[in-house]
């Protein structure tokens, strides 16, 4: 008896444990769901702002670009692009935006060379990576007019080479393996603000779709340029523009050299620093044995 009433004790105390634990997993799981995406902002120490007095209009019509409380607005004609005013090497972007028109097309370009904007005509686009900008309804619009099926893009952003720019991108792939498709289809539909935030760094570029990361690219050549906005035929609004400049690893100093971008709010430059103090002048293992200036 009194071994018999031992097991029945520890089997039940078992159950319960057994219980606590799944009870606990439970809770846990709860939780976890409940939890907020994280969205980078772009308001911690190094951001600011972009606005009007940063981007110059490169081949579109004066009113295709208006800037008001905080973003823009851009009728979609013509097809072309207004760029930033300083080239960028290493920097983090945080952009909402939102279609106004079913079936629009939009992007952002990063790395945008220069010979490419100083040779861009009307209704062209440049060279650079393009981090696109899609409604959903292009694509129900493309198999109507094509009778093609729409599977070589996708809504959600796709990150592609444009031009002759160079990037191996990461998987799930286009079937021409040319872009990288999204992980997580998460963009919103006409008329709904969407989150981006873009980091590139090194020649590696990664996108974030309203809090989580989708798609991206590496060994980009090159990895130094313009930050452009597109206009490719649909209205669209952008606010929120926010940029982090970020450092140039070791091994990359010559590209920085090549291409300096000058940082604002306190960050220094190569040309910010010129003429305050003398730097001293050291070998890096950057490209073909370049000398750089150390930072």
């Amino acid at each position: 008896m009194k071994t018999t009433t031992i097991y029945r004790l520890r089997y039940s105390l078992l159950a319960c444990g057994g219980l606590v634990a799944l009870c606990g997993a439970g809770m846990f799981a709860s939780e976890q769901a409940e939890r907020p995406k994280a969205i980078i902002d772009g308001t911690g120490p190094g951001w600011r702002v972009l606005g009007e007095m940063d981007f110059v209009n490169v081949n579109c019509d004066p009113d295709t670009w208006t800037w008001k409380d905080g973003g823009v607005h851009c009728t979609g004609t013509p097809v072309g692009v207004t760029r930033s005013k300083e080239p960028y090497n290493n920097f983090e972007l945080v952009a909402e935006w939102r279609h106004l028109r079913s079936a629009g097309n939009s992007g952002f370009f990063v790395w945008t060379t220069e010979a490419s904007i100083r040779e861009l005509e009307r209704n062209k686009l440049p060279q650079g990576v393009e981090v696109q900008v899609l409604d959903h309804g292009y694509a129900e619009q493309y198999e109507k007019r094509t009778g093609k099926k729409a599977d070589w893009f996708t809504t959600h952003g796709d990150v592609f080479p444009v031009h002759g720019t160079k990037m191996t991108p990461f998987p799930p792939l286009s079937p021409d393996g040319s872009r990288s498709f999204p992980s997580k289809h998460l963009s919103k539909g006409v008329g709904e603000w969407n989150h981006y935030y873009v980091r590139a760094i090194n020649g590696e570029l990664r996108l974030w779709v309203n809090g989580t990361e989708v798609s991206g690219g590496t060994s980009i050549e090159p990895h130094s340029g313009y930050l452009c906005l597109e206009s490719e035929g649909s209205p669209i609004d952008f606010r929120d523009l926010r940029i982090r400049v970020l450092p140039c690893a070791e091994g990359f100093y010559a590209s920085c050299r090549r291409s300096p971008a000058r940082v604002r709010d306190g960050r220094s430059s190569f040309r910010a620093r010129a003429g305050r103090s003398r730097r001293r002048v050291v070998r890096r293992p950057g490209r073909n044995g370049d000398r750089c200036r150390q930072p």
